[in-house]
């Protein structure tokens, strides 16, 4: 800020400077000065003199009035430049031409949720050294093993994070930011600023710098170490004006054969409606074509987070890589919760569906490496970090520098045509409709599961003696029980359960079976337990899961029913006596022999009477009550269904014949009837069978068979369709190609 001040001063003929207030301002006004004789004066504040001389009329001829002004300079600014600066600097970075500068106060610590357990044992360690210099006791033992129990901890808890764990890592507020890393891995760092259409983003950075005596051009999104440099570096989201600012420093690149060095860590482009007037995408689409076409190697490493557009404008690199702990998305977890669900509270269970993470990017082939962070995250040593990120960077720049510019060219369009994939062949629905409101992901559809338990609830009725379950039968109990114990852990995550949980299964693993619980354990339990069920009982909430945890629970009792009726059998069969066994194996050789249609004799009814009366008492002593007594009733269709059954077979049987006569399978059968009468069982003979029947059902008109089949079907309607459900359908087809092999 510069200010004026007005000084007078009178100059009497005859009259010397004795006055006071003419020795007030004795330095200042010896003699008539120029304005700029008063930049060197030191006074800081305006004054005006009116001497006494002046008192009376100011329009004397002998007195001459002067009229001067002073600038005062204001508060210097802030940007650092030193008063004398070294042109022989031959190490570290020009600290005078960067805003950047280390904090005065070290940031405060900051502890995630799921670091709250460790924070426990650093408390213990702290109060033990206390205790320890209080008492002057030696407690180097029990502190050493509180270190190794913490330092197990935090490696297993690092070593087993999941997807919204490292996010919150990668969002970490002590994280270091891109002018961190790029500071400790650069001999000489110069920031170069501005658009050059007046105006200089400072989200985005950029510079010129030298890894061990190269030189690189630097871009990167800056994010803020405090809540202060956060707002003047807008979060990171660059504006327009940024993503230009890096478009002149890539073409400068480009021009001046320096390779390109990019960091990504931000959440996004900013958004806001200023942006989007002065071409937010259009900025973003110049530098996504631009990328494309430089010709010298682009190297791009994702610090923190990476959201959408806003992080690729900068990332279409030829070699990507990503910290350990760092994530980069098309839509951040809580947007598409949002979306999806309507609510953001699901984005723990969305960030493991997206694939954000460095180690799922490397799998699916989108990051090149991934680079390795500290226990703790990149925060806890961030120096060690920027070596490892200086280390990739050297190897792979190494092999880049080998390629000419075609080759490079080459490379990068490859690695992102490469991404992803497609097929082709395939139709495609002219018109879909979607759900943009779904309930759950991959929720199993009702159909699909009451056909599950509709088909495990037959296999294990049908299975005779004990309940020994066949491969299939096991394996799909197995497959259900798997993907409940999948959606519950995700079902845990969304409602913020997960880790009250695992502290639950902690402590419960610490009490033995004998020992009661606490009233505390209960009651958090308890408490737990609660607030699941309150949450699943929402509308519309985890039906997949209620629907999965009803099938089991089904199958379940099935299972329990199946028990429960051969134990007892048993008990009935030890009861039963050897006579009564002897007269019941009589009564059904003397039933099957009465002619059908006839009613057996009296004598035959009076043995019958007597064996019911002896399996009633036998019933009752083993506490049974018997309700009521009902013929067995055999279903036979009607003579009309069975003339259109027959039919419908014969017509099935004449198109095979039809097929087999086309093809020239007889041959074949012919070979394969001997080949079973050699040998009854053999995979040749599997293999040769199995071969017919495809060349006959690809031969076959299916579909219209089967059209035939369903209406019959709805000519017998529904009652008839359960009956008959096993005798009518393509399994006929099975049937029948089945009996050519006899």
């Amino acid at each position: 800020m510069i200010t004026m001040s007005l000084m007078c001063g009178n100059y009497i003929s005859g009259r010397g400077l004795e006055d006071p207030a003419i020795d007030l301002i004795h330095p200042c006004l010896g003699k008539d000065h120029l304005a700029n004789y008063f930049l060197g004066c030191s006074s800081k504040s305006a004054f005006i003199i009116w001497p006494k001389y002046l008192s009376g009329s100011r329009n004397r001829k002998d007195q001459k009035f002067h009229v001067v002004a002073k600038i005062i300079k204001g508060k210097k600014h802030d940007y650092p430049w030193p008063d004398k600066m070294d042109p022989n600097i031959s190490s570290g970075y020009l600290t005078y031409l960067s805003h950047f500068k280390p904090l005065a106060e070290k940031p405060k610590p900051v502890t995630l949720d799921f670091e709250k357990p460790l924070v426990d044992l650093e408390k213990k360690i702290i109060e033990v050294r206390r205790m320890a210099d209080d008492t002057g006791l030696d407690f180097s033992n029990q502190i050493g093993a509180l270190e190794s129990k913490y330092q197990q901890a935090l490696k297993d808890l690092y070593k087993h994070l999941t997807p919204i764990q490292r996010l919150m890592i990668a969002r970490h507020p002590n994280r270091p930011t891109v002018l961190d890393h790029i500071l400790n891995i650069t001999d000489k760092w110069l920031e170069l600023h501005g658009d050059r259409a007046g105006y200089d983003d400072p989200a985005i950075v950029t510079g010129i710098g030298s890894i061990d005596g190269k030189s690189y051009i630097f871009i990167g999104h800056q994010k803020g170490r405090n809540t202060k440099e956060n707002i003047a570096r807008n979060f990171a989201m660059p504006t327009p004006h940024g993503y230009r600012k890096a478009l002149r420093m890539m073409k400068y690149a480009d021009h001046h054969q320096f390779p390109i060095i990019t960091f990504v860590d931000t959440p996004g482009a900013f958004a806001d409606l200023k942006s989007e007037e002065l071409g937010q995408g259009e900025a973003i689409a110049k530098n996504l074509r631009t990328m494309f076409g430089l010709k010298v190697p682009i190297i791009t490493v994702v610090t923190g987070e990476g959201g959408s557009g806003g992080a690729l404008a900068i990332a279409c690199a030829n070699k990507l890589f990503m910290l350990e702990n760092s994530a980069f998305y098309v839509a951040s977890p809580e947007a598409c919760a949002a979306i999806l669900w309507k609510s953001s509270k699901s984005s723990p269970k969305v960030t493991e569906k997206l694939k954000i993470t460095a180690q799922e990017h490397y799998r699916l082939g989108i990051a090149d490496g991934v680079i390795p962070e500290p226990l703790g995250g990149a925060h806890a040593d961030p120096t060690w970090t920027s070596q490892q990120i200086k280390l990739a960077i050297t190897q792979a720049m190494e092999e880049l520098t080998k390629m000419d510019a075609e080759e490079l060219l080459h490379h990068r369009h490859l690695k992102f045509r490469s991404t992803g994939g497609y097929q082709e062949g395939i139709p495609v629905e002219p018109e879909r409709k979607r759900n943009m409101k779904p309930s759950e992901v991959n929720s199993t559809k009702i159909s699909d599961i009451e056909s599950e338990l509709q088909s495990l609830e037959k296999k294990i009725l049908e299975a005779k003696g004990p309940v020994e379950l066949d491969s299939l039968t096991k394996e799909a109990l197995q497959k259900l029980v798997k993907e409940a114990d999948q959606e519950i852990t995700e079902a845990l995550i969304s409602m913020d359960l997960a880790e009250k949980v695992q502290s639950a299964k902690m402590e419960l693993s610490k009490v033995s079976s004998n020992q009661p619980l606490n009233s505390n354990l209960k009651e958090k339990v308890d408490k737990i337990v609660k607030e699941m069920k309150t949450k699943m009982s929402q509308p519309a909430a985890y039906l997949g899961l209620k629907q999965k945890l009803q099938k089991l629970d089904n199958a379940n009792r099935l299972i329990e029913m199946k028990l429960k009726q051969e134990e007892l059998k048993q008990e009935l069969n030890q009861k039963l006596g050897d006579d009564t066994k002897a007269k019941m194996e009589n009564l059904k050789v003397a039933l099957a022999k009465v002619p059908k249609g006839e009613s057996p004799n009296k004598e035959l009814v009076e043995k019958a009477m007597e064996v019911m009366k002896e399996l009633e008492e036998v019933l009752k002593s083993a506490n049974l009550e018997i309700v009521g007594v009902v013929e067995r009733s055999v279903v036979s269709p009607p003579p009309d269904v069975k003339e259109k059954i027959t039919e419908l077979r014969n017509e099935i049987m004449s198109e095979i014949d039809r097929v087999v006569n086309e093809e020239g399978l007889k041959g074949q059968i012919k070979e394969l009837e001997n080949e079973i009468a050699r040998v009854s069982n053999s995979e040749d003979v599997q293999k040769m069978e199995e071969g017919i029947k495809e060349r006959i059902l690809a031969a076959l008109d299916v579909k219209a068979l089967k059209e035939k089949i369903e209406r019959l079907r709805e000519e017998l309607g529904s009652s008839s369709k359960d009956v008959y459900e096993n005798k009518i359908g393509v399994g006929i087809l099975i049937q029948e190609l089945e009996s050519l092999r006899k």
